[in-house]
């Protein structure tokens, strides 16, 4: 393959993650002309429109998306082997780095990544995105984040998957508003707040659905932010991970966590990355420091 063709590759690739004309030509440091000009070569050459204008956005087609992945890690792998990079020195590191997480997943993990990454002796600026569960393989194949953490189950070959921790369901009261002992009618009677699923957490409106309590959520919210400050002044249940729960009484008095009366388990917690040829030397180093900051148990070897 003539060096032509890697730099028309590269364009590709760099148009797919920034999807405009503009913002590639500065990554790549070309003219816009110039990134135009082999757009057109390579839709000549596959035989697709490859990238279709839709406002602002140059948007794949399908034969663009099928073709990302097999060329950015061939590119990675080459670049790799041409610029062997000198080890990674954490101390001191000060670059950008990129997480996706809900919102449940910011108010319990980042105190520890926040701890692990001080620890380290670096100083990076770490962007947090918020991703619905159905953004996250497309936000780690296009780089615009490094990491990302769900219980959506994503098994997609383009990705590298890591079980982070186990998820168990409880419901938590106020303790003014207690529930009985588990039973199963220790819901009778008792309202409910309903988070939205869109971060992947749909284990509690399943269980609400079926079992019949969907006509007692008394409030529906998009985010877990606000829900614990309004279980501690009222009588509503929440079913949220254990975990969660255990963060939540630590941060308000007056709290009650109760198991549930039927199989309280979900998908794991998982940390998902691009496949290991396609990381840089920071994106593993910061992927091992999460793993270890949140992870429960002993953890796999990353595959080499």
């Amino acid at each position: 393959m003539s060096l032509v063709d890697l730099n028309q590759l590269r364009t590709f690739v760099v148009l797919y993650e920034l999807r405009g004309v503009t913002a590639a030509a500065e990554r790549l440091h070309v003219t816009q002309p110039t990134v135009s000009y082999t757009l057109r070569r390579l839709r000549e050459r596959f035989g697709d429109e490859l990238f279709r204008r839709e406002g602002h956005d140059m948007v794949p087609t399908a034969k663009a998306t099928a073709l990302f992945g097999p060329l950015h890690e061939a590119l990675a792998a080459i670049d790799a082997a041409v610029d062997v990079p000198d080890d990674f020195e954490p101390a001191g590191f000060s670059g950008e780095l990129s997480l996706g997480l809900t919102s449940i997943g910011e108010q319990t993990f980042l105190p520890p990544i926040m701890a692990a990454l001080s620890r380290e002796g670096s100083t990076p600026h770490l962007q947090v995105e918020r991703l619905d569960s159905d953004q996250v393989e497309e936000g780690l194949i296009r780089g615009t984040i490094d990491l990302a953490m769900t219980v959506s189950m994503i098994g997609s070959p383009r990705l590298w998957r890591s079980h982070v921790r186990a998820v168990e369901y409880v419901a938590l009261t106020s303790e003014r508003h207690p529930l009985p002992e588990t039973a199963p009618d220790m819901f009778t009677g008792r309202r409910f707040v309903r988070v939205s699923g869109r971060g992947g957490h749909v284990f509690p409106l399943q269980v609400l659905t079926e079992h019949g309590l969907m006509g007692q959520v008394a409030l529906t919210v998009e985010e877990y932010a606000t829900v614990p400050a309004v279980v501690q002044t009222t009588d509503l249940v929440v079913l949220v991970p254990r975990h969660v729960a255990e963060v939540f009484s630590g941060w308000f008095s007056g709290l009650r966590i109760a198991d549930l009366p039927w199989p309280g388990h979900s998908t794991p917690v998982s940390l998902y990355t691009r496949r290991e040829a396609s990381l840089s030397p920071v994106q593993r180093w910061f992927r091992s420091i999460v793993l270890g900051a949140v992870a429960a148990g002993d953890q796999p070897t990353p595959p080499a």
